[in-house]
């Protein structure tokens, strides 16, 4: 999702300077007289490669054209997260709401199973497969392990250089969306062990994030731990509310007022 929304302002951007630089070139051939006047002059297109309406260039006061920047968001970003926000609403209404059942007795490796298992069988473990997916210039060597790479963490939006290494690894976390011992107290204890570890190693419930932000989290809910960065809140909340539904958890009355709180600003 926020990648998706990423790749729009990139792509959006990238039309944008493409466009005053026609719109700047075509202002000098205009005074050379190498161009036909603006009357003459067709009107090129403003239409950038996401379907969006990009720079054009409108006459000032004193007759140079003036670039106009593209409207950010975008009524397609707009419309995307709008209908993200309703289904996670939709979503939520039918989750359970009640309290926590008691943490007694939870343990992560006995009831999620080691950290990290190869559930999807593809020869590398849950781990190094969230690292390539969220890290950026991924250095692979032997197709498993991630030895570098650079995250942009969503939680802060911090970018953090990643490299293989007693000391470094640690900078870069795996956090789980839906904490596990979250989990554990809001239904997961009626689970069997492959749903459980299903959970642990879902990568809807999975994101490459800073080390403080994992630190500070802890095992806290919507309602008391959300993202530094504002605008990944409503992509937190949504994947918190997807998983839930998915491994049949329940919230509790405070998580579900926040998750509602987080989704009304969407």
């Amino acid at each position: 999702m926020t990648s998706r929304r990423r790749r729009r302002n990139r792509l959006t951007l990238s039309a944008t300077l493409i466009l005053v630089g026609i719109a700047v070139v075509g202002s000098a051939l205009h005074a050379t007289g190498a161009l036909p006047s603006q009357a003459e002059a067709p009107s090129p297109a403003s239409t950038s490669a996401t379907g969006t309406t990009g720079a054009t260039a409108e006459p000032t006061a004193a007759g140079v054209p003036e670039p106009t920047r593209a409207s950010s968001p975008t009524a397609t970003d707009r419309a995307d997260t709008d209908a993200d926000a309703d289904r996670a609403r939709a979503l939520l209404a039918t989750l359970p709401v009640k309290g926590k059942a008691p943490a007694t007795g939870y343990d992560r490796t006995a009831d999620f199973g080691t950290a990290w298992l190869d559930v999807d069988h593809n020869g590398c473990d849950t781990r190094n497969d969230v690292l390539a997916r969220d890290l950026t210039d991924v250095v692979r060597p032997g197709g498993c392990r991630v030895m570098s790479g650079v995250l942009v963490s969503p939680y802060t939006g911090q970018t953090v250089d990643f490299v293989r290494g007693e000391t470094t690894s640690t900078l870069v976390q795996i956090d789980h969306v839906v904490a596990l011992e979250n989990a554990w107290t809001t239904g997961a204890q009626q689970l069997t062990e492959a749903e459980r570890q299903a959970l642990a190693n879902d990568p809807e419930n999975l994101f490459a994030v800073d080390q403080h932000s994992n630190a500070q989290k802890r095992s806290g809910d919507a309602a008391t731990w959300l993202p530094a960065d504002t605008a990944f809140r409503c992509t937190y909340v949504e994947h918190q509310i997807t998983v839930k539904s998915t491994y049949r958890l329940w919230v509790v009355p405070a998580e579900r007022d926040a998750m509602l709180r987080v989704l009304a600003r969407c």
